[in-house]
């Protein structure tokens, strides 16, 4: 099947008690079993839900996967991660990456004895400079946040299955619609499904998939122990979202670039982060390993001050000055004061992030109202 259909159908199938089309929120805790230790089907809810299942299926159909195991949040997946390593392991990650996904690492993970190197994974021998015998995973987040650099997995994945290295993607700019890691030779891919998956807002979730069967049994034992597993009913919200995926982003997509070309040709505007520009140093990478450019940008001003920036971001009507991003509505954001406000200013600008730079995530508006906010606020 094409995407747009397995956007739809990849796992599902009427429900067997009712035929009803979509999975229904079973809403419970507990299940009636036919005997002690016999587990026939599911026994509690929190190794297992048939809202969840269903929500699993579909998103590892979407991603060519074996398996997916879902989360309550997109760090929580990561952390599920995490935990399959022990102390002494190596990880290597990009140096222009989540706010979160840094804190996690550096505050929960590296006082328990697990090290991590922060590189520029844009150019591969540096990543292969920093594999240590100890490294086990390679942690790879393109397109980056918020600088939406480019990263070659294949490259990398090459890389690691030489070594016997794990490699995860953090696939949640891109979405399944516009980037598969897993085709392109990854272990494992991740996604903050609250974003572009979910699509509307309104949910908190994360998701693992791979067809890596011993990792994922790994994961499955941190989804019974550790037990950071998202409700029936965002699980149903999420199903829901997806099967609008394909059309959302294609709006999405198509206003980005408009916006982009915008603000590329704006005469107060200083520089723009967009893979489907041009000028952007990766941009025949991101043609070649993405379906199109995302709906994710970045800018910075002529007026490079994070006064004037704050100015911009506080002067727009029809974009929301909020957190997130991935859903129907534009957002603007101010990354080193809220998505990347854990990460050192030290760390943040030696990775190229300064306090002037504004990120958006555009949504499906109209184009023209959009646009016509952003010249707006420039020229407030």
């Amino acid at each position: 099947m094409k995407f747009n259909t397995r956007a739809i159908h990849a796992g599902q199938k009427p429900e067997e008690t009712t035929g009803a089309v979509m999975p229904p929120i079973f809403q419970t805790s507990t299940y009636a079993q036919e005997a002690p230790n016999i587990h026939q089907g599911y026994d509690y809810a929190r190794v297992g839900n048939p809202t969840r299942t269903a929500l699993e299926k579909l998103i590892a159909g979407l991603e060519e996967a074996a398996e997916c195991a879902c989360f309550a949040s997109g760090v929580a997946a990561i952390d599920a991660i995490l935990k399959t390593l022990k102390p002494g392991d190596h990880v290597v990650s990009t140096n222009d990456l989540y706010g979160g996904t840094y804190r996690l690492f550096t505050t929960v993970f590296e006082p328990y004895g697990i090290g991590f190197s922060f590189v520029d994974m844009t150019k591969p021998d540096l990543v292969e400079q920093a594999i240590k015998p100890n490294t086990k995973l390679i942690w790879i987040e393109t397109p980056t946040n918020p600088l939406l650099r480019i990263i070659d997995i294949r490259t990398v994945a090459e890389m690691t299955a030489k070594r016997n290295i794990l490699s995860a993607v953090d696939n949640t700019f891109a979405s399944p619609y516009l980037q598969q890691p897993l085709v392109l030779g990854a272990d494992i891919v991740m996604h903050s499904t609250t974003k572009y998956l979910g699509g509307h807002s309104d949910i908190i979730g994360g998701a693992v998939a791979s067809s890596n069967e011993e990792f994922m049994d790994k994961i499955r034992f941190q989804v019974k122990t550790t037990g950071a597993v998202p409700g029936p009913m965002d699980c149903y919200l999420t199903l829901r979202g997806i099967k609008t995926l394909h059309v959302r982003m294609e709006r999405s997509v198509e206003n980005a670039k408009e916006i982009a070309n915008f603000l590329n040709q704006h005469q107060l505007v200083e520089h723009v982060h967009y893979p489907g520009l041009q000028n952007h140093p990766q941009f025949e990478l991101a043609a070649r390993q993405m379906k199109d450019s995302g709906a994710m940008m970045s800018f910075s001003l002529k007026d490079n001050t994070t006064e004037r920036a704050m100015k911009v971001m506080s002067s727009t009507n029809v974009f929301t000055l909020a957190e997130s991003l991935g859903g129907v509505e534009s957002l603007i954001s101010h990354p080193a004061s809220m998505t990347h406000g854990s990460i050192p200013k030290e760390v943040r600008e030696k990775a190229g992030l300064s306090d002037s730079l504004i990120r958006l995530s555009v949504g499906i508006e109209d184009v023209e109202d959009l646009i016509n906010d952003l010249e707006m606020a420039l020229t407030t």
